[in-house]
């Protein structure tokens, strides 16, 4: 009786356990946005601060290639465009004193009209005086050739004006061209800092993003050129867990669902993280030999992937656990 009460009581046991429910849905390996990181310049690496394992913030600038010969040319870039600056300051004073003189002309003339102006009403005062006897002639006299003197004044003053007006065009012109080309020589100049500017910025070597560094590929000291790759890092912050599930557990699952993500740490010690589906591959596949699925039958899975906040403690390449 007790031996058939002890068969009853394993029977319901290995019937429970049949029944039990699956932990996960899909298994895959924690993976992470890898980048590498080459050169942008060519010489000799100045300073390069980078050590595998190590976390880097996005923006720190963590290597320098030498930038000396660089830093040279765009001195003497900028002494040149000072020179050219000079010379357009000393061609605008040439201009204005140019501009200046014929301005003088200008004032002389008028002063000249202003004069004459004056002397003619002299001149009818004091006819009328020598009219009525009140003053010698000669006083008039003495007025009639002042106005003349001046009205030749005026006339010589027009006709240098005259052929100042056509020199000044010819010079001003000249003066304009000269300055035209001086610009055009400080524009070519300021696009060549512009580039030895961003030649310079190049030689910084900066973190893309915040992450993790997982290989590095030469050291302090190295002659490097444009393109070699200097480190890999990877955002381990976000991190994702790439799983393969079959065809029959499509319908029950979608970008964007919510799901449990399980890392898996060996004799069944395991943590949980909130995860989304963010991808869902269009095509099947081959399983995988490391994948299994939850029909370990099928011959054809799709790939998926699941994105999570990681803590730090999940690291590339571990396998983990997905639940629907």
């Amino acid at each position: 009786m007790k031996k058939t009460i002890a068969l009853i009581c394993l029977i319901l046991v290995m019937t429970a356990c049949g029944k039990k429910e699956k932990e996960y849905d899909a298994t895959g390996i924690f993976e992470a946005t890898e980048v590498t990181i080459s050169a942008k310049s060519t010489g000799e690496l100045k300073l390069f601060n980078v050590m595998e394992g190590e976390q880097v913030e996005n923006g720190n600038v963590i290597g320098r290639v030498d930038s000396y010969q660089l830093l040279m040319k765009k001195e003497q870039l900028e002494t040149n465009r000072g020179q050219l600056s000079a010379n357009k300051r000393q061609l605008a004073s040439s201009r204005n004193a140019t501009d200046s003189r014929q301005l003088d002309l200008e004032k002389q003339l008028s002063s000249i009209n202003q004069q004459i102006a004056n002397a003619k009403r002299e001149q009818q005062r004091f006819s009328e005086l020598v009219r009525d006897g009140a003053v010698p002639r000669k006083q008039l006299d003495d007025i009639n050739y002042q106005i003349k003197v001046l009205e030749k004044q005026l006339d010589a003053t027009r006709d240098q004006i005259r052929s100042n007006n056509a020199s000044l065009e010819e010079q001003s012109a000249g003066i304009e061209a000269q300055m035209d080309g001086v610009d055009a020589q400080v524009a070519n100049l300021e696009a060549q800092i512009r580039q030895i500017d961003d030649q310079i910025a190049n030689t910084e070597i900066i973190a893309p993003f915040t992450g993790t560094v997982l290989e590095k590929y030469v050291e302090l000291g190295e002659f490097v050129t444009t393109g070699k790759p200097l480190f890999k890092m990877a955002d381990t912050n976000s991190m994702f867990l790439r799983a393969y599930v079959t065809s029959a557990q499509l319908q029950n699952i979608k970008v964007g669902q919510d799901v449990k993500v399980f890392a898996d740490y060996g004799d069944g010690k395991k943590k949980e993280y909130d995860g989304k589906i963010s991808w869902i591959s269009n095509q099947s596949e081959f399983t995988p030999k490391t994948i299994l699925t939850d029909d370990e039958r099928a011959d054809l899975v799709y790939a998926i992937k699941v994105v999570f906040k990681n803590d730090g403690f999940v690291k590339i390449g571990m396998y983990g656990e997905v639940k629907f």
